[in-house]
């Protein structure tokens, strides 16, 4: 037959080894025996007189009553080998014999057992069914797998096979002994199949979670005529639970109406049970409520009911409504109502409940421990976690695992790192989750050294690092940037046999993006969808921010509707993340629509969608929704004035940004950060006040940092100042000596009044310190692939038709009063015409030329680049729009430009 296993030693080899270590004798035997097994022994005093009584009992009529308490006797006297006999040759029932073994707890008399029958098959007797039974129950009990293999082949060879009790014991070895395919096997040849094996092979399944495959079994039952044991039915109800099979539960509970079956206690709790597992609480409530009697277990099965379906109400009144019963509750009581409570984010009230069981006089155990740790972890509550800690020391609970585990997971998270680490040295036994909580602490913190070393021990303890180890290592990679080493990883789940899923993927993806390596991202997606993963809100919410920062406006709504398509753009997350994606891609309008069809708007929707304003030179609606937000009863944090100002700063609503500055600290009790500072230099610097902008700077309480600088040597450049412009540039060079934009700016500034050796000098500068030249890059997006264009470089394979188009459109718009401003050419060229030749190469005109040749409706242009536009592309924009009739979008590296008509948005100050 397929479930034997190759074969072993002749003559049932299971020798002496299964007698070391057996004669270890337990006092506490005798004492903790069941009362009738000792009844007739009262007076034995020695093993002499024990076999005296054992002769006189053989002449007894009912000499299996004491079969029980002879086995013990000779045990306690050390005598193996007669209790051994007595077991293997008497009169013990089956039942008797399994719950015998199971009682006896150090394994001496049934490896006693199994050398006596050794001895005896050696020496040719032939055994009966009982026997063979006796043996299997035995081996079953100390998982002798191979000598259970063994007797299965004598049973073969013997023909005893037919024996229902031989086929249901066998059975019961196979599925604890070995795999449960096995027993399936077994199950399958047997010729004919009793209800009782029936059951057996059911209940064996449910014990090894093949919850599909015991429903199929249990239904093969029904239509055999076979019947099912309130055990098995019970079982099987709550395997309806688990796989929350609503239809196949109800289908249960019709068979047991319509066969009259007894609702017994045990079925009833099981109903209640997968009901609630299926959410259909007013079906448990009803369940509940017809039941004549009612026991603890039922009480804790509704209770535990409505707390997890968020009917907390309901569920105290049924605690408080157990004492008119005569119930009182019990810490499993108490333990539905903190798993309810932390199940639906209830993390306050879970540490109300938690201190109202122990003024009740319940003590709190291991599972009443683990919800009120991981709400302290959710509250950002530490000391309340230490106060925890030390109850969990106390009452001897730190050797629970799960209560470990969430001690670790606490420091973790409170960034106790060494606390961490001493209470996992303190589990004795640790699982994978043990492992990977602290694992993730030390490479969340960048402490990689220390993590592949732990990451070395939990292999060299017989751990496998499991999906969220690798997990782990991608996302602590991709975080500190080394982005290799966490492709690496990708690769090495791979060869491990893992799939990667959707973690897994979101790692990379998010990774990507928070680097800026947005097109990346996007490829990875397609690979993720090409593996049929399906993305989670973490995975929308960093491709939302992906083809936002590739202005991807198509993209995006794609990915917007994927969103609404799967629930989640309910997700915080992802609800911001859209608004932030629409407002970076040029569509302000579907922004502001998605911001305003969020329910409940988290503070972060606010900051993206007032950002957006002010990216967009609205500063006047940026202020009306700050002040929207004030009277929501929301309060704003320096994101928000950071928002605010930075709208202030591009509309130059210099009063409105002062009184915004002077109020964040006065009313709002936010102190302004190096960020605040920075708007309100660059706001009095493009108002042109640098005489305030420089004052301000020096009566900062904050050092000024290149930010700082950075602003003020634009607002120079803007307003043509040399003097200021100098001084900011002294400093940028000193803080970001590698910075080529700093560089550009001043000989820009340097060029506009012709000082062409400061142009040389800034030019020598660089080239001693080995600074390149910043490329200028624009790029858009035809047909989901997009397009690249340099100033530097003819990069596009059309790059002829373009510049023919070009042509063509300049002196188009020359027609409607366009005039080159050749004070943007920054090289020392006097012809005029030459200039005019250099300004035709600006990117950002090429991107707008090439988007007017390839899309023929009405939409609108957009294009992204990477710096500044100038003061002629800007200008030469305005008259496109005229000229097409073509709305013109350009993001640029400080704000969005919306031309139509011959205006822009901007109000030409930027």
């Amino acid at each position: 037959m397929e479930i034997l296993p190759p074969p072993l030693h002749s003559h049932l080899g299971f020798g002496s080894l299964l007698l070391q270590n057996a004669r270890h004798r337990t006092d506490s035997l005798a004492s903790a025996a069941p009362a009738f097994f000792a009844s007739p022994f009262a007076e034995v005093k020695s093993l002499t007189s024990l076999k005296m009584i054992h002769a006189q009992m053989i002449k007894l009529p009912e000499k299996h009553k004491c079969e029980e308490g002879l086995v013990l006797q000779y045990m306690n006297f050390g005598d193996d080998e007669s209790a051994a006999k007595l077991i293997l040759l008497g009169d013990l029932r089956t039942s008797q014999l399994r719950s015998f073994l199971e009682f006896n707890a150090d394994r001496a008399i049934s490896l006693r057992l199994l050398e006596v029958f050794r001895d005896f098959h050696r020496k040719g007797i032939v055994f009966g069914c009982r026997v063979f039974a006796t043996v299997l129950i035995t081996c079953t009990s100390v998982l002798d797998s191979l000598l259970g293999a063994e007797v299965h082949a004598c049973l073969m060879k013997s023909g005893h096979m037919v024996d229902m009790s031989v086929q249901r014991t066998l059975l019961l070895f196979y599925g604890r002994c070995w795999a449960i395919d096995s027993a399936n096997r077994l199950f399958d040849d047997l010729p004919v199949k009793d209800d009782p094996a029936r059951n057996e092979i059911i209940n064996l399944n449910l014990k090894n979670e093949r919850w599909w495959e015991s429903l199929e079994l249990f239904r093969d039952m029904q239509f055999l005529s076979a019947r099912a044991n309130n055990t098995t039915i019970a079982a099987i109800i709550q395997a309806c639970g688990k796989l929350e099979a609503l239809r196949e539960g109800k289908q249960i509970h019709g068979h047991i109406l319509r066969h009259l079956f007894q609702f017994n206690l045990i079925i009833y709790n099981a109903l209640i049970n997968m009901y609630t597992k299926n959410g259909e609480l007013d079906l448990a409530q009803r369940i509940f409520d017809s039941m004549e009697n009612r026991n603890l277990t039922s009480w804790n099965c509704i209770i535990s009911a409505n707390a997890l379906l968020g009917h907390f109400d309901n569920a105290w009144d049924h605690l408080l409504n157990m004492e008119c019963y005569n119930i009182k509750p019990d810490v499993i009581t108490w333990n539905g109502l903190l798993s309810g409570l932390t199940v639906n984010g209830l993390y306050a009230s879970v540490l109300s409940i938690f201190r109202r069981m122990q003024t009740e006089g319940v003590r709190p155990n291991s599972s009443s421990t683990t919800p009120a740790l991981q709400s302290v972890i959710e509250l950002g509550l530490l000391n309340h976690g230490k106060e925890i800690h030390g109850y969990v020391i106390r009452h001897g609970l730190d050797c629970d695992v799960y209560v470990g585990t969430s001690l670790v997971d606490l420091y973790v998270k409170n960034d106790c790192l060494p606390m961490a680490r001493a209470v996992f040295n303190s589990i004795r036994r640790r699982n994978i989750f043990t492992w990977n909580c602290l694992l993730s602490g030390y490479l969340l913190k960048g402490l990689f050294e220390e993590g592949k070393s732990l990451l070395n021990q939990m292999v060299n303890a017989g751990m496998r690092p499991d999906l969220v180890t690798w997990n782990s290592l991608l996302s602590g990679y991709f975080k500190w940037g080394h982005t290799e080493k966490a492709l690496s990883v990708m690769q090495k789940i791979k060869r491990s046999g893992l799939i990667p899923n959707v973690v897994s993927w979101t790692a990379l993806i998010s990774g990507c993006s928070q680097k800026g390596n947005h097109t990346k991202a996007l490829g990875y997606f397609r690979e993720m969808q090409q593996k049929g993963t399906k993305p989670n809100a973490a995975t929308v919410s960093s491709l939302l921010r992906s083809c936002g920062g590739l202005s991807l406006l198509q993209k995006g709504k794609e990915i917007h509707c994927l969103s609404i398509k799967n629930g989640m753009i309910q997700d915080d997350f992802v609800a911001t993340a859209t608004v932030d994606m629409y407002s970076k891609s040029g569509s302000l309008n579907c922004a502001s629509k998605v911001f305003r069809m969020i329910e409940k708007k988290p503070l972060a929707a606010w900051n993206c969608m007032i950002m957006g304003f002010a990216t967009y030179g609205r500063g006047k609606d940026a202020i009306s929704l700050f002040q929207e937000l004030c009277t929501k009863g929301i309060n704003p944090d320096s994101i928000t004035f950071t928002a605010l100002l930075s709208a202030c700063k591009n509309s130059g609503l210099v009063t409105d940004g002062w009184n915004f500055f002077d109020n964040m600290s006065k009313d709002y009790q936010l102190a302004p950060t190096v960020e605040h500072y920075c708007c309100m230099v660059d706001l009095l610097g493009r108002a042109g006040y640098l005489d305030e902008a420089w004052d301000f700077i020096q009566s900062m309480p904050l050092n000024p940092d290149a930010t700082i600088w950075g602003s003020l040597l634009c607002s120079s450049r803007i307003h043509k100042n040399v003097e200021y412009a100098e001084m900011a540039a002294k400093h940028l060079f000193e803080i970001e000596p590698h910075n080529s934009a700093n560089y550009i700016l001043l000989m820009n500034l340097y060029a506009m009044y012709n000082r062409w050796k400061d142009v040389d000098k800034v030019k020598d500068l660089m080239n001693r310190i080995g600074i390149r030249h910043g490329q200028a890059w624009s790029w858009i997006s035809i047909d989901h692939h997009l397009h690249y264009f340099s100033a530097d470089e003819n990069v596009h394979p059309e790059a002829g038709e373009i510049y023919f188009e070009l042509y063509q459109l300049i002196s188009e718009i020359r027609k409607l009063g366009y005039v080159p401003d050749t004070d943007c050419v920054y090289h020392k060229i006097d012809d005029k015409a030459e200039k005019e030749k250099l300004l035709l190469s600006h990117s950002e005109k090429l991107a707008i030329t090439y988007g007017l040749m390839k899309t023929k409706s009405k939409a609108p242009i957009r294009v992204m680049k990477n710096s500044r536009v100038c003061s002629d592309c800007h200008n030469a924009a305005k008259y496109i729009s005229i000229a097409r009739n073509r709305e013109i979008f350009i993001k640029d590296g400080v704000k969005f430009h919306h031309f139509r008509k011959g205006q822009c948005s901007c109000n030409d100050r930027w």
